[in-house]
C-alpha cells in the first residue's frame, strides 16, 4: 500500500525556473564572489564557498564534506563557507553567478553548468574504493515481490520515481533507457508524461524508500545507493528491491572550479584534492577517524584525476534522449 504520509511529491522542474530561483538563496548564503573578492597570500580568496546537493536525504550533509573542509582551509589559508542546495539547479545558477567556488556535481549537472554557461574545470573525480577507477551506474528497480514489473518495458503506465530532473543516474540515464526500451519516444517532459505518472523524489534514497513503500510502481536510483549504503544503514533490507536493469557505466561524480578563481588557484585545488583528499591522507593528516574519512554522502574514499572529455557519454545521452534538460 502507498504511504499516505509519503513527503514524496508529483513535479517535472522546468530547469530555467529552478535555476532562477535558487540563485537569490545561494547569492545569500556566499560572499565569495571571486572576481572582486580580494585574496590571500596563497593566491585564494579569503572565503571559498563550496557548493553540494544531497544525493539521499540528509539534513547534515555538511558532516559528510568535515575532513575535506578542514584540509582545504589548511591548504589555501582561506575560509571553506560550504553551502548545502536543494537541488543541481541552484549548485549550477550559483557557479554561474560567481557566488559558487567550488562545486560537487553529478555528471550530469557537471554536463548542464557548462552549457548552460558556467566557466568551470574539473578538479577530480570521486571513486569508493583505493585504487577503483571513477564511475558507477543506475539501477532500474521493483519491489521483489511485484511480479509486474520485471524490465523497463513493464514501466509504462505506472508510478515511477525518478530522483531530480537534473540527476545523471537518476533521470537522465534512466531516460535514455526508457526510450530504448520504447517506452518513451524522447526525453521531453510531455513525453514521460504520457506514457506513465512520474514521480520526482528528491534523493536516491528517497526514491528508492518510495519503491519499497509502494508510493511508486518502479524507480531509479544510483547502484551503491541501493546495494550498499541504505542496506548498511537499515534503510532497505537484502532483497526488499530487485534490480530489472543496470545502465553503463557512468563517469563519476566529480569537483569542479569556478575558473574566476585563476588557473594557478585552480592547479593547486587539483593537486590537494587528488593527492590529499583521500581517506588514508585525511586520517593521517588528524581531520577525521576511521569512517569518517569518507567524503561526500557518496562515502567515498578519495578523489582522481580526470578530465571533460570523460564526461562525453554524457553528452551523447543528451542527444539521445533530446532532453530539454540538457540545453542551455
Amino acid at each position: 500500500m502507498p504511504n499516505p504520509n509519503s513527503p514524496i511529491k508529483t513535479r517535472v522542474l522546468s530547469l530555467a525556473a529552478a535555476l532562477t530561483g535558487l540563485a537569490l538563496v545561494l547569492s545569500a548564503c556566499s560572499g565569495s564572489d571571486s572576481d572582486s573578492q580580494a585574496t590571500n597570500d596563497q593566491g585564494f580568496p579569503e572565503t571559498i564557498t563550496l557548493a553540494a546537493i544531497p544525493a539521499e536525504n540528509s539534513t547534515d550533509l555538511k558532516a559528510s564534506y568535515d575532513p575535506l573542509i578542514k584540509l582545504l582551509e589548511k591548504e589555501t589559508g582561506a575560509t571553506v563557507e560550504f553551502v548545502q542546495a536543494s537541488d543541481y539547479a541552484g549548485v549550477v545558477e550559483g557557479m554561474i553567478a560567481n557566488n559558487v567556488d567550488l562545486a560537487f556535481f553529478g555528471p550530469f549537472a557537471y554536463v548542464v553548468a557548462g552549457l548552460n554557461g558556467a566557466k568551470l574545470t574539473p578538479l577530480g573525480a570521486v571513486i569508493g574504493e583505493k585504487g577503483e577507477r571513477p564511475g558507477y551506474q543506475s539501477y532500474g528497480l521493483a519491489r521483489s515481490d511485484n511480479a509486474a514489473v520485471n524490465s523497463l518495458r513493464d514501466f509504462a503506465g505506472k508510478k515511477v520515481c525518478f530522483v531530480d530532473p537534473g540527476s545523471t543516474s537518476g533521470f537522465l540515464y534512466p531516460t535514455a533507457g526508457l526510450i530504448e526500451a520504447g517506452v518513451i519516444k524522447s526525453g521531453s517532459e510531455a513525453d514521460i508524461s504520457a506514457a506513465m505518472t512520474p514521480i520526482y523524489a528528491g534523493g536516491h534514497d528517497a526514491s528508492a524508500l518510495a519503491i519499497a513503500n509502494g508510493d511508486c510502481d518502479a524507480g531509479f536510483a544510483f547502484d551503491t545507493m541501493v546495494d550498499k549504503t541504505m542496506i548498511e544503514k537499515g534503510d532497505l533490507k537484502p532483497g526488499q528491491l530487485k534490480t530489472v536493469w543496470k545502465s553503463e557505466t557512468i563517469a563519476g561524480s566529480v569537483f569542479a572550479a569556478n575558473n574566476s578563481l585563476g588557473p594557478e588557484a585552480i592547479d593547486t585545488l587539483k593537486t590537494i584534492l587528488t593527492t590529499k583528499a583521500n581517506a588514508e591522507e585525511l586520517e593521517r593528516a588528524g581531520f577525521c577517524e576511521g569512517d569518517g574519512c569518507l567524503i561526500t554522502d557518496e562515502r567515498a574514499w578519495g578523489v582522481v584525476e580526470v578530465s571533460d572529455s570523460d564526461y562525453d557519454g554524457v553528452r551523447h545521452v543528451c542527444d539521445v534522449t533530446g532532453s530539454e534538460k540538457c540545453k542551455a
